[in-house]
C-alpha cells in the first residue's frame, strides 16, 4: 500500500496562489517607490520560493516514502541563492548606497514564500503584515526621526581673486549643511577663486535653493554641487 502524499493538488494550488498574492503586496509597495525590483520581481520570487518549498515536501513522499529525508534542503539553497538577486538591487551612487531595503524585501518575500509552501499560513500572514507595515509606514517614521544625509562636493567659482568667501560660508552654515573640509584655490593672473567644500547635506535641505542663494551673494560666477566619488 502506497503512503499518502503529503500534499494534494488543491493544497499546491492554494499555496502557490497565496505565494503570488504575498509577493504582489510587497512588490506593489516597492513599485510605488520606483525601486529597481518591483511588482513582477517580487511576485516571481515569492511564487518561485513557494513552488520550491512544495517540491521539497513533495519529492520525498513521491519517490522515497519509506525513508526519512530532509524537506528543508531545497529551502536552504533558496535562502542562500536569493542573495545574488538582492545584490543586483543595490546601487552605489558616489558615497550614497541605494537598494538595501529592496534587497532585504527580496530576501523577505522568499522567506514568506517558503513559509506558505510549508503550510504555515498564519505565520506567513503575520510576517507579510509586519513586512508591509515596515516598508509602508515605518519609512515615514524613519524619515521623520532619522533624516537621511548626503555627502556632496560643493564648488563655488568666483569671478576674481579679490572675492570674499565669508558670505557664501555663512549661507551654508545657516542652511544646516555640515562642512567636512574646505579647499581654496586661487588661479594666477586674477582669473578667479575656486572654493571647494566637502559637505554633508540633510535630506530635508533644498539644494537648488541653497545654490541660488550662494549665486546671488555677489561676485559668484558659478555654483556646482556634485556627488562625492
Amino acid at each position: 500500500m502506497d503512503a499518502p502524499l503529503a500534499l494534494t493538488e488543491l493544497d499546491m494550488i492554494i499555496r502557490l496562489t497565496l505565494g503570488f498574492v504575498a509577493g504582489g503586496i510587497i512588490g506593489f509597495e516597492r513599485s510605488s517607490r520606483h525601486q529597481v525590483a518591483g511588482l513582477r520581481t517580487h511576485i516571481l520570487i515569492a511564487t518561485g520560493a513557494t513552488l520550491l518549498m512544495l517540491l521539497s515536501i513533495y519529492i520525498p513522499y513521491q519517490f522515497n516514502p519509506e525513508r526519512a529525508s530532509d524537506p528543508g534542503r531545497i529551502a536552504a539553497q533558496v535562502v542562500s541563492g536569493i542573495g545574488f538577486l538582492g545584490a543586483g538591487a543595490i546601487i552605489r551612487l558616489g558615497n550614497n548606497i541605494r537598494g538595501l531595503t529592496t534587497a532585504a524585501s527580496l530576501w523577505f518575500v522568499a522567506a514568506v514564500g517558503l513559509t506558505i509552501g510549508a503550510g504555515m499560513f498564519l505565520v506567513a500572514a503575520l510576517a507579510e503584515l509586519l513586512g508591509f507595515i515596515t516598508l509602508r509606514f515605518l519609512f515615514i517614521v524613519e524619515k521623520k526621526f532619522f533624516p537621511t544625509e548626503r555627502f556632496k562636493v560643493l564648488e563655488i567659482l568666483y569671478k576674481d581673486n579679490t572675492a570674499s568667501t565669508l558670505e557664501a560660508q555663512e549661507i551654508i552654515k545657516k542652511s544646516g549643511i555640515l562642512v567636512q573640509s574646505i579647499d581654496v584655490n586661487q588661479s594666477s593672473k586674477n582669473k578667479g577663486t575656486r572654493l571647494r567644500l566637502l559637505v554633508m547635506i540633510p535630506g530635508s535641505v533644498d539644494i537648488a535653493s541653497i545654490a541660488r542663494s550662494i549665486k546671488a551673494s555677489g561676485n559668484v560666477n558659478r555654483v556646482e554641487i556634485k556627488e562625492k566619488y
